[in-house]
């Protein structure tokens, strides 16, 4: 009977039949890996989702931060990892855009993955010091325009996802405007409260508390949609300014080959955490819009910005060796 047992499991593996796997997942702590030190965006909401994931399945998912490389080593190693769904990766813009940014990545972000969710986004915004008279995104462009070499914008490193979206600004309306590379994005603000660099691209987390302490003046959401914590800004969009949405995406993905059911599981968990009102608020208070969305959906969406983005890196003729 054992024989007989093991030759229809072995028949039904061979044609990709396979229990439910799912089922009892997690049995063992789930390793969540993030690619950056403790205390960023990606790291504090992979917390937030882990501790949620676990409370739900019963079982840990604990955070490990590998950092190094703009996340690449963090990616290469998960890339790696077997799928089997108890290692996963909280990933951020940095994932779709290093193939393109750096002369050799350890991983390939569409083939060594599978989607599981996009948590959370966080849009772009444009703050000037307040001593810069432009008050409109069209302001500030001709503002430029009128003074070639005069003005600079801070980012949070080369490739983030504000640097791109900067880079994505001069390209579109062909500015003399200087990119001036920080070592994160709490010094690139620093800068321009302080009046050396004038004008900053940041994702709204980095520059929520300097806006609302007035100490610089935002002038543009580049996103489809105003940001609630600052409503009073409009966005590029409604200021004529089209094609110019840059968002800082914040998801969940897990090695390619990890079973279809347990990515829609994870999915379905995610989507329940997010939807609970203490996870929208917590997100919200750091500037990020929750989206949850599907597995499908999520996979298109990292397309999308592999091509965007490849674009501009390759316009603006960008690379990290």
């Amino acid at each position: 009977m054992h024989v007989l047992q093991a030759l229809i499991a072995a028949v039904l593996l061979l044609a990709g039949i396979t229990p439910s796997v799912a089922q009892g997942y997690p049995t063992r702590p789930v390793r969540v890996v993030v690619g950056f030190p403790p205390g960023g965006p990606t790291d504090i909401i992979a917390r937030i989702v882990a501790q949620r994931l676990s409370d739900s399945f019963g079982q840990q998912f604990y955070v490990e931060n590998i950092g190094g490389a703009g996340g690449n080593t963090a990616s290469g190693q998960v890339a790696r990892a077997t799928p089997d769904g108890y290692t996963i990766m909280a990933i951020s813009t940095g994932f779709m855009v290093n193939p393109s940014l750096y002369t050799k990545v350890p991983y390939d972000p569409v083939k060594d993955f599978s989607a599981v969710s996009l948590v959370a986004v966080s849009p772009n915004v444009v703050v000037v010091n307040p001593q810069v008279p432009a008050k409109t995104i069209p302001e500030l462009v001709q503002l430029i325009r009128d003074n070639p070499g005069k003005y600079s914008y801070a980012g949070p490193g080369v490739g983030s996802t504000p640097h791109l979206g900067g880079e994505l600004f001069r390209l579109t309306y062909k500015l003399d405007l200087v990119h001036i590379p920080f070592a994160g994005a709490a010094p690139a603000v620093g800068s321009t409260v302080g009046g050396h660099t004038p004008i900053a691209f940041t994702a709204l987390p980095s520059s929520l508390a300097a806006i609302q302490a007035g100490q610089v003046r935002a002038i543009g959401i580049a996103a489809a949609e105003r940001a609630e914590q600052v409503p009073e800004v409009p966005t590029f969009i409604e200021q004529g300014v089209k094609d110019q949405e840059a968002d800082t995406l914040t998801g969940v993905v897990a090695p390619a080959g990890t079973p279809k059911e347990v990515v829609d599981l994870l999915y379905r968990e995610i989507a329940k955490a997010v939807a609970r009102p203490d996870v929208r608020e917590r997100l919200a208070s750091l500037g990020f819009r929750p989206v949850a969305n599907t597995p499908d959906e999520f996979a298109a969406r990292i397309g999308q910005e592999i091509e965007k983005w490849g674009k501009v890196v390759h316009d603006a003729k960008l690379r990290i060796e």
